[in-house]
């Protein structure tokens, strides 16, 4: 296994690190006490369920002590709405610095022109994202239109036909059930009430991209966004097939690489395989494979930078500063080299996953993966992927219920369990170990029954996991994460 960073595994951490940090969080937590205990109890309690449980949920990871420890000091008190150097706040000074050097970071990482690091999640960047777009495909050639500089000179008449204009563009983008995201069109989310929204989806027989249906349907619905990325689709993607097909339509092509950012700046996925040199704009989160802060970031070619730029006050309250100043932090220790290495230990891990459970008869979407995750079909088990997720919940293993491909069960209760190797590959877990977790999860499935309806029905929700395996599991998680130590040598007092 390669080297993790520092203070999260037992492989990483010096002895004066674990201690500074012991010492650092043990002083905040009692600080904390004073005012309200019962939050410093809740934060121990999540660092021992943290150490204690297989966190197999394939969006969520472990920061580093340093990351952590970024976000809480006094940038968290500092309004800094605008960009570097043009604030409508005085005293920015410290921030622009800040944020200066995370967009350098993520520029010099993933080889982007620009990079907007202010994004306060995932769905913020897209947000910032579709608008600049908007401005930059719409709001900017109606303005030249009106003979307009900004929206402000427009009349009402004006401005009423460039809204329109807005409000009647297309997107075209990864259906739910095939893996998409939410912020992809749909109707629950502000992209589907902004957006008309088709769906391209996936070869029944085989689960993966056809990218000749993906340019049949946008010759036919002629979008002004099309949208690449996914949440739940357990292979690589061509990007420069995607913008083939974008520039065919004279779409722009937005990629969505939240889930797999780590494996970009890793370089596990390069060439038609890494969005940057291919999109006109990527949006991800900094946290799950990429191990920083909860938050997001855009990167853009430098034709959409001006538009992306105004991302606040367009659509972002005031930036966090002090999150900012976290993900500059993780982009840093994603630039060293060790962080390839473990962006590939990912990758293998998911594949040594994937043959776990193959090899166990568990079917799985696609047959296998080629990223970082995993997408189970639990049906075989005659469950919906509500009840799987709470059995398996009951023995420890953490996951979630995910749809599969025209899924019988709906969006609620699935039929599938998607599985993310990004936090285990931190705590140091390898192939073995990868392969135990499937002979786990295989066990608690097939211990596992619906309960009958009044009615004699199968139910969707509840279920009855036999005697004595949620124990079992447990101890044989426990056995594992006993030999990869979470934080090791940070003792909370």
């Amino acid at each position: 296994m390669t080297e993790p960073t520092p203070g999260i595994s037992a492989s990483s951490t010096g002895g004066d690190l674990a201690a500074t940090a012991s010492t650092a969080y043990s002083s905040a937590l009692e600080v904390v006490s004073s005012v309200e205990p019962r939050i410093a109890d809740a934060i121990r309690a999540e660092l021992s369920d943290q150490r204690s449980s297989l966190k197999l949920i394939a969006s969520e990871n472990y920061a580093s002590p340093a990351v952590l420890l970024t976000m809480g000091n006094w940038f968290s008190d500092k309004y800094a709405e605008g960009t570097i150097g043009h604030r409508f706040y005085a005293g920015c000074q410290n921030v622009d610095t800040v944020e200066s050097i995370a967009a350098e970071h993520a520029r010099e990482l993933f080889g982007a022109e620009y990079a907007y690091v202010q994004p306060h999640s995932g769905i913020d960047a897209n947000l910032v994202a579709f608008w600049s777009i908007l401005a930059h495909r719409v709001e900017t050639p109606g303005l030249q239109k009106y003979g307009a500089k900004s929206v402000n000179d427009l009349t009402e008449g004006d401005w009423e036909d460039l809204r329109h204009e807005f409000g009647n563009q297309r997107m075209l983008g990864m259906s739910l059930d095939a893996g998409g995201h939410l912020t992809h069109g749909f109707r629950p989310n502000i992209s589907g009430k902004m957006f008309h929204q088709r769906s391209y989806g996936t070869d029944p027989e085989t689960g993966l991209l056809d990218y000749d249906r993906v340019a049949e349907a946008a010759r036919e619905f002629r979008p002004l966004v099309l949208i690449a990325g996914y949440s739940a689709y357990p292979r690589r993607v061509n990007f420069a097939k995607m913008r083939e097909i974008a520039d065919e339509v004279g779409a722009t092509l937005m990629v969505d690489m939240a889930h797999f950012a780590g494996l970009v700046a890793g370089k596990v996925f390069s060439g038609d395989e890494d969005p940057v040199p291919h999109a006109h704009v990527v949006t991800t989160t900094t946290h799950k494979s990429l191990r920083g802060p909860r938050g997001g970031l855009v990167l853009a070619t430098e034709e959409y930078a001006p538009s992306v730029d105004r991302g606040c006050p367009m659509v972002l309250g005031g930036p966090l500063s002090h999150v900012m100043a976290a993900k500059a932090v993780a982009l840093a220790e994603a630039r060293r080299p060790s962080f390839a290495g473990y962006a590939q230990d990912i990758a293998d891990n998911a594949q040594s996953l994937a043959e776990g459970f193959l090899t166990r008869g568990a079917n799985l979407v696609t047959g296998g993966t080629d990223n970082h995750l995993v997408l189970l079909d639990v049906t075989s088990f005659g469950l919906t992927g509500r009840q799987a997720e709470s059995a398996l919940l009951d023995a420890g293993v953490v996951t979630n219920r995910n749809s599969v491909p025209a899924d019988p069960n709906g969006a609620w209760y699935t039929s599938g369990i998607r599985f993310g190797t990004p936090a285990l590959t931190s705590r140091g877990f390898g192939a073995d170990e990868f392969d135990r977790v499937a002979e786990l999860v295989v066990d608690v499935l097939s211990s596992t029954e619906p309960k009958l309806t009044k009615d004699g029905n199968r139910s969707k929700a509840n279920y009855t996991l036999a005697d004595g395996v949620a124990d079992r599991t447990r101890a044989a998680s426990a056995e594992m994460l006993d030999k990869f130590p979470l934080y090791p040598g940070l003792e909370l007092t």
